[in-house]
């Protein structure tokens, strides 16, 4: 019974990109507060209206998914960054590099 529910919540490439898009807005929200709100200010709506845009232009065709029935490991490689998350259970797991890589794909944004 595990097995089964473990399958069906298995995590799909789009349930990881908005993953990435999530805390890639997290990141922003986080942004060095020493800087004028107005310019802070600007960078929040410009990811709003590009985020998307570019988690599925940067991202997407940079990541590999091994799907092995209840679980899945998404690789990623952005900006010369590896990144590897495990996917189980409607969860994503970071196992390496994701810090490192949201930040570059964030100011890749700007």
């Amino acid at each position: 019974m595990v097995a089964v529910w473990l399958a069906a919540t298995n995590p799909t490439m789009d349930g990881y990109l908005h993953f990435v898009e999530t805390r890639l807005a997290a990141e922003i929200e986080k942004m060095d507060q020493s800087g004028p709100g107005r310019d802070r200010d600007l960078i929040r709506a410009i990811f709003r209206a590009q985020g998307p845009k570019l988690v599925e232009g940067v991202v997407r065709p940079n990541t590999t998914r091994n799907n092995w029935g209840l679980l899945s490991l998404f690789e990623t490689n952005v900006l010369d960054q590896p990144v590897l998350v495990l996917g189980v259970a409607g969860h994503f797991v970071p196992l390496r590099g994701v810090e490192e890589a949201t930040v570059k794909v964030g100011r890749l944004a700007f």
